[in-house]
């Protein structure tokens, strides 16, 4: 039997880059709760950083990301004033000089920020936390509009990863997406870094976008090996045009279908471990010493809403407009339009406007759905034992699973629930068997594979 007999591929299901998932945020978590939160971290704890750079030079039509367009060196400018400020906030209600396991700038499109920018951001950063050889500081990229100037101030500013959109190199494909970037772009990108000394280099790549075909999915695959990055991310493209308008450009009628879908996953897959490169959960792969595979092997791979991270598990704290923390107590979003997070920052307050108290229910679910997403297993009577719960505390989830059980997609023994190798694209909708909040939810998502 192979994958495509699998039930429910083509189903709409979370990403499940946190539990609750965004979905679920309401406007019961305010400025005020928030501050709460953050006062009541414990003294002295390692956190996480994440900046959100809402600013692109130019709109692709595939992505949803919270982003507009944007030339301008005095709305930059403005826009690190802000970020400044709220890092001033949020020190002065943590306390100062807590270590930074990671900074991570992303967007958007951060370089957009421009040399004086970055380097304005960091030092306030580095005024209010302390960074060291073992703080990760990463960026994301737009290789089309990345020069050896700019290489130098990531350098500068002590950057040791970035990640380089390409999507896909096919003409056209780019065309269909609007975003025009030849193999030759991103490998000058890739050099300019690698000639100030930064070469741990992800690459982002999408299947299912209009006029894709696996064909050209394999070329672009095999080129994106040639240049030797990383770490390799392979999204599949998510149609949500009620949310992205953009996306709205794309004809519904360009887009593969669910079958030629599942055929570029496993072509995805198939390609870049026979390239060497080690499967990271269900979208990533890695260079076996690249720290995201060693934290694979030794199970502790953790997934937040920046993907899959090899960072321990610390409260992160996000600033910028759409900007999402996830602290003990539950997690916290900015306003996402830029003019309603500067409004709130100017009157001396946060802009969280939404987010959700954790549950104990939701800590349970959560740490179910992470494990099934980093490892693929979970030990379902131990978590059970550990949160003082029943071995039956999940037997509906384990009964709705019965169809993938017989498939032969998943393996349940001794409260030891496992995601088989062929099951593994389906590794969404077994989590989805576990969340609490899905059904009945009128939220929308992107199909599963």
């Amino acid at each position: 039997m192979d994958d495509a007999a699998l039930s429910g591929l083509d189903r709409a299901v979370p990403r499940y880059t946190s539990y609750p998932t965004a979905a679920q945020f309401s406007r019961a978590v305010d400025a005020r709760l928030y501050r709460d939160w953050l006062r009541a971290l414990p003294a002295g704890g390692d956190v996480a950083l994440y900046a959100h750079v809402p600013y692109c030079r130019a709109l692709c039509w595939y992505c949803a990301c919270h982003t507009s367009v944007t030339r301008s060196p005095d709305q930059m400018e403005n826009y690190v004033g802000l970020l400044e400020r709220e890092l001033d906030m949020i020190a002065g209600d943590i306390g100062p000089g807590r270590h930074l396991t990671a900074v991570q700038l992303g967007g958007g499109t951060p370089t957009e920020l421009g040399s004086v920018g970055l380097e304005s951001l960091t030092q306030r950063i580095n005024r209010h936390f302390t960074i060291d050889a073992a703080t990760e500081i990463s960026i994301e990229i737009d290789p089309r509009y990345f020069t050896p100037s700019r290489a130098a101030t990531l350098q500068a500013i002590g950057v040791t990863r970035a990640s380089l959109g390409v999507q896909d190199f096919s003409p056209a494909v780019q065309r269909a997406i609007n975003r025009w970037q030849p193999m030759e772009t991103t490998a000058k990108a890739m050099e300019a870094l690698r000639a100030v000394g930064i070469d741990r280099i992800n690459v982002d790549l999408v299947y299912g976008l209009p006029l894709q075909t696996p064909d050209m999915l394999t070329d672009t695959l095999a080129q994106t090996v040639a240049l030797s990055p990383s770490r390799i991310a392979v999204f599949g493209y998510a149609h949500v045009p009620w949310m992205a308008r953009r996306q709205r450009a794309i004809s519904e009628a360009t887009l593969p279908d669910a079958a030629t879908r599942l055929a570029m996953a496993r072509l995805t897959a198939s390609f870049l471990t026979g390239a060497g490169y080690q499967a990271i959960g269900i979208d990533h792969f890695a260079r076996a010493d690249d720290p995201l595979a060693i934290a694979a092997r030794h199970g502790r791979l953790r997934r937040n809403f920046q993907g899959y991270t090899d960072v321990a598990d610390v409260p992160q704290i996000g600033i910028g407009a759409s900007a999402i923390s996830q602290l003990p107590q539950g997690y916290g979003q900015n306003a996402v339009g830029t003019q309603d997070y500067a409004r709130a920052l100017r009157s001396e307050t946060y802009a969280t406007v939404r987010g959700c108290t954790l549950s104990e229910d939701d800590r349970v679910v959560g740490e179910i759905i992470e494990r099934l997403m980093c490892d693929f297993a979970v030990d379902l009577d131990d978590v059970a034992r550990r949160h003082g719960l029943p071995t039956s505390a999940f037997a509906d989830s384990v009964d709705r699973l019965a169809p993938y059980v017989e498939e032969g997609a998943v393996v349940l023994e001794r409260g030891q629930l496992a995601i088989t190798p062929r099951g593994r694209l389906a590794t969404r909708l077994v989590c989805a068997a576990f969340d609490l909040h899905l059904p009945g939810s009128q939220a929308r998502h992107s199909q599963a594979v």
